[in-house]
């Protein structure tokens, strides 16, 4: 039961998260995005791996441009950042 409630509490961050302006977004977005798989994994070891797998599934496509971003520079690329 905790798992729910962590979850309902990340969404409700990342509401706020946001509703900031994208130059102060970053640092709790990262945060967001570190803390998204171990609440996943967490999920699924409670209530069943498809749970997880829907998880991750919203998890990359709520992600999708910073999951980019990190692929790029592990590549070596510096891709531009909006301001």
């Amino acid at each position: 039961m905790t798992v729910i409630w962590l979850s309902i509490a990340w969404v409700f961050a990342s509401v706020g998260v946001a509703m900031l302006p994208v130059r102060r977004q970053y640092y709790p977005a990262l945060v967001l995005l570190i803390a998204a798989p171990v609440l996943i994994v967490l999920a699924g070891m409670h209530h069943g791996w498809v749970y997880s797998v829907l998880g991750f599934a919203a998890f990359v496509s709520m992600f999708r441009n910073p999951l980019r971003y990190i692929a790029a520079r592990l590549r070596g690329e510096h891709p531009e950042i909006p301001e």
